[in-house]
């Protein structure tokens, strides 16, 4: 544990993505954080300002040079922790390394979100790259997990989607309000959720006016759903998940349906998400009747849950929304961060 005055040299590994940039900017601002390496294959010496112009003159940019992702080179400049925003089954390489020469690692990616290296195969398409890790990742997600995140050395933070399902739906099925035969999800998703690559789905004039599901039935964060949402409920939960490409830059909305158990009344569901979330800083409960607006959570760390009960069928309905590239990325990966090295959670991110 640290004070707040003390300094955590830090590197960022896959820094020039979507969410590496968002990392950079959040963690640049930190005061109990002093960026020491950036890494990207494509942009290697290259000065960070020059990348990334909206940089300039910032404090600590001066000397800032992207690098190659070398596990060597990043741990001999000192950093005591990396964050890894990194394809799923890239990270795990550099991973592997990084810890073997002590640093703390926090993955954006999937590599160490699933326990059971059998799923990962099933949804990711190949193997394990490290599957000895697997037993000891804590699943980053701060409101269910903090205790386990303050003593972790791999800490595997959550997907965009997931983070948006498993919030408000774990306090209820903690309290067995809801039957988890009965969940059904959609969410939607702006496009930086795909990451910054060339892609022809992908450009503007493919998706501007225009909204569309994608990886039908199976998408692969059904996988960590799943496995959280089981642990919640301490039985097998099976859910119907769909994604949907929407035409804006960030932010993602989802709605989640489930049947009440017998005799389940409003208030207890009102009960059960103040119990887990009234005092999580970035969990905004917006009571019975709100809807979240992905406006209002764009460019910060917070997720809205809204919901309401249906009393002619007899379901839950559940709103959520949150930025995906923060929140559901790299300000959630800080939040982590902020536990682990004994930080007030919401340092650098309010």
């Amino acid at each position: 544990m640290v004070g707040v005055m003390t300094t955590i040299k830090t590197a960022v590994v896959g820094a020039s993505g979507y969410s590496g940039e968002q990392l950079v900017r959040l963690l640049l601002r930190h005061p109990g954080v002093e960026v020491v390496a950036l890494t990207s294959r494509q942009e290697a010496g290259r000065g960070l300002a020059e990348v990334m112009p909206r940089f300039r003159g910032w404090p600590g940019v001066d000397g800032l040079t992207f690098m190659l992702p070398d596990p060597a080179a990043i741990a001999a400049t000192g950093a005591a922790v990396a964050f890894l925003a990194l394809p799923h089954g890239v990270a795990a390489e550099v991973a592997v390394p990084l810890l073997e020469a002590g640093l703390v690692v926090i993955d954006l990616s999937a590599d160490f979100r699933i326990e059971d290296p059998a799923v990962y195969a099933e949804f990711y398409d190949h193997e394990h790259p490290a599957p000895g890790l697997l037993a000891e990742a804590v699943y980053g997600l701060p409101e269910v997990h903090g205790a386990r995140i303050r003593e972790a050395r791999l800490i595997a933070s959550p997907g965009c989607y997931p983070t948006s399902v498993i919030l408000p739906l774990v306090p209820l099925l903690r309290a067995g309000l809801i039957d988890p035969a009965t969940i059904t999800t959609c969410s939607m998703s702006g496009v930086s959720g795909a990451g910054r690559k060339a892609s022809v789905p992908l450009l503007f004039a493919e998706c501007n006016e225009s909204v569309r599901a994608y990886s039908v039935p199976k998408h692969r964060h059904l996988s960590e759903i799943e496995q959280e949402l089981t642990r919640a409920a301490g039985a097998p939960v099976r859910l119907t998940f769909t994604t949907h490409l929407i035409p804006v830059t960030a932010g993602i909305h989802t709605t989640t349906v489930a049947a009440l158990r017998p005799g389940v009344t409003a208030a207890a569901v009102a009960g059960a998400l103040a119990e887990a979330y009234g005092a999580a800083p970035f969990v905004r409960l917006l009571g019975e009747g709100g809807c979240p607006d992905t406006k209002h959570v764009v460019g910060t760390n917070f997720i809205d849950i809204g919901w309401a009960v249906d009393a002619r069928t007899g379901r839950v309905i559940l709103l959520s929304a949150e930025d995906n590239l923060i929140k559901g990325a790299a300000g959630q990966a800080v939040q982590s961060f902020n536990r682990r090295f004994g930080f007030g959670e919401t340092t650098g991110l309010v």
